[in-house]
Order: C-alpha cells, then structure tokens, then sequence
C-alpha cells in the first residue's frame, strides 16, 4: 500500500449528520467509529450511506482487541469485513491495545507491556486479522496512564518493531504521543524521531484534560498550541500525512469544529511544499465552507 494524501478529515459523529447531509460542507474526508455501523440496518446506516456518496472515508475500530490473549472474535471480524464491503474505506485502523479478557469486553483500550513476546503476540494477530481481511490494517498508538515493570524497550521501539514484523501501517495520534510524554516523562519528539516514516498512513489529532499532574486523552476540548507545535514537527519529519481531528464528548456545532481543521490546514501549508501535499487537480488548501 502506498500512501495516499486524502487531505484533511473530520469524525463523523451523529451531531452533524444533518448538516453533513444539508450542507455537503468542504472536508476532504471523513472517519467512522466501525463499531457504530456494524448493525444490519436502522438509521446509522442510512446516513452512513447519503454522506459516503458524497465523501471518502476510512474506518476505525475500537473493539477488536488486538492485544488479547483471547482469540480473536470470529464475529466481530466478519461484521467488520461487510462492514469493509459496504463503505468501501481507503483503509481500516484500530488500536493497539487489548480491550478483552475472558470474552468480557472493558469498554477501555488497554496499555500492554513492551517486549519481545507481546511483539511476537502482536506481530501474529495483526497478520491473521489482516490475512482474512484481505488488506493491510492501521494500527494506532494509546494514550497511556500506567506502564508495567516488564517492559523491555521505549513504546517507540515497540511500535516500530510490530509494522515491520506484521506489515501493518501506523495511526498515528499526535495528542497521545502528547499525553504519553507528560504522564511518562519523555520527550515527544524522541517518540516522532524513531518511527519509520513510510509506514505512518494517518494522524489524529485532538484535545486532551488535566487531572492533578496527569493528562487525559478525553476529546472534548480543542486541540492545543503544544499539540499543534507537535503536529508541525511531525510534519516535517513525515511529510504530508492524512490528518484529521477526533471530538467525541463537548461537541460544537460543525462550524467550529470546521474552523479548528482550517488550523490543521494552515500549519501544513506553511510547513509543507506542494510537492509533499502530493495535490494535483485541486488547489493546494480550500478554504472551510
């Protein structure tokens, strides 16, 4: 898989379905939580398809629980796969975390230890999810709170170390790396500077809280300036990545969330050259409708 530039997308979530529909507002492309369409019909569905006819979009899952000692869910991964025939995505992300134990699901994405038998864990389930879906998966790094004691090596490594031995491709969340830097006390940069470059296919960005002296990925607040100053550097040591912003609780109205993507917008431009953009037949950024 080779990576596309789709611009600059936005979450789709059921507040703006109606203006999305109304308004065909200017976004390049729009991301779906796949767990909230993997039903045989109802209304979800039927908005999902007027706005996938007019935009293209990715999918990203919450619940396949990639880093489970269960099996992998059979099921789960046979909606998704109809799931995957219907809309159609550019591609299919999740996270890398475990969110299942003993076929009881946590509703919480789960940190995992970073060594050598979870890589090899890991490294094996990504490359039968991906075997039976027929494609390569994004895999997307937590925001994490805790660390365990058996650890062997930085997250970084970690992550560099499963899409080279899976094949898979990287989801790559600025605000976690964020989040993860202040909790864990390292340096974001160190984490952006030891990733391989062709194999991050997608950003996220979004707004975190403070609880005492620990960040919260929580999405219900604007992106902040170190976040934006960390999405620049990633930028530059990337190039142009697809990018989109993450709001699931707080949300404003489509304007003002449109408004924050033309920050995204305008930092790449400033940062990148046309030529990186990848853009032909378009104008390099459009102005937010």
């Amino acid at each position: 898989m080779s990576r596309p530039f789709l611009g600059f997308g936005l979450g789709l979530r059921t507040d703006h379905y109606q203006h999305v529909i109304e308004h065909r507002p200017q976004v390049d492309w729009f991301e779906i939580i796949s767990e909230n369409y993997m039903v045989p019909g109802g209304k979800p569905l039927a908005n999902l398809d007027k706005i996938r006819a007019d935009y293209p979009m990715v999918m990203h899952g919450v619940s396949m629980s990639i880093g489970s000692t269960d099996p992998l869910n059979q099921g789960y991964l046979e909606k998704l796969k109809g799931l995957i025939e219907r809309v159609e995505p550019l591609w299919v992300s999740d996270h890398l975390c475990w969110t299942h134990v003993d076929q009881v699901n946590s509703h919480d994405l789960l940190p995992l230890p970073y060594d050598e038998a979870t890589i090899n864990h890991l490294a094996d389930r990504i490359s039968q999810v991906q075997d039976f879906l027929g494609r390569p998966i994004l895999i997307e790094n937590l925001s994490s709170y805790v660390s365990y004691t058996q650890s062997e090596m930085p997250e970084w490594a970690f992550v560099s170390e499963i899409v080279k031995r899976s094949g898979c491709y990287l989801l790559l969340d600025i605000n976690n790396i964020f989040v993860s830097a202040h909790n864990h006390h390292f340096k974001p940069e160190t984490y952006i500077d030891a990733i391989p470059s062709e194999r991050v296919m997608q950003f996220h960005l979004a707004g975190h809280s403070y609880n005492g002296d620990m960040i919260i990925d929580t999405h219900d607040h604007d992106v902040c300036d170190p976040v934006w100053a960390l999405y620049e550097y990633a930028l530059r040591r990337f190039g142009a990545v697809s990018t989109m912003i993450e709001r699931d609780d707080n949300i404003p109205p489509f304007t003002e969330l449109r408004a924050e993507l033309a920050i995204a917008e305008a930092i790449a431009a400033k940062t990148l050259t046309e030529q990186q953009l990848e853009i032909s037949g378009r104008a390099l950024l459009r102005g937010a409708a």
